[in-house]
């Protein structure tokens, strides 16, 4: 699994499926190759201060981490979005809209 770093990544993700949840936004992109997967996390300044926006990206990362055997597939860009609830979500369900997310991106 590769990181997202380019905005031109970004910014491709964003005419793609979007999946929203309590916690982020889910866009995903189906590349042309098949190559590794590719996750990107950004949060807005919408969300709060520098320390709440980190806090937000480690939170969805970690998601990410547990849960990236369940469904992320091989050939796609994904990119989760922070919203101001996934400070005060339950990490478990934040797990659970994840892997909701991905099997609703999937379809």
């Amino acid at each position: 699994m590769q990181r997202l770093r380019h905005r031109a990544d970004f910014l491709a993700a964003a005419t793609a499926v979007k999946v929203p949840t309590a916690a982020f936004v889910l866009q995903a992109r189906k590349r042309g190759d098949d190559g590794p997967i590719r996750v990107g996390f950004t949060a807005s300044r919408k969300i709060g201060t520098a320390v709440e926006r980190n806090r937000v990206r480690r939170r969805l990362k970690e998601v990410v981490r547990l849960s990236a055997a369940t469904g992320l597939s091989r050939g796609h860009d994904y990119v989760l979005i922070g919203r101001r609830a996934a400070l005060s979500l339950p990490f478990e369900q934040m797990t659970q809209d994840f892997e909701r997310a991905l099997r609703r991106v999937c379809k």
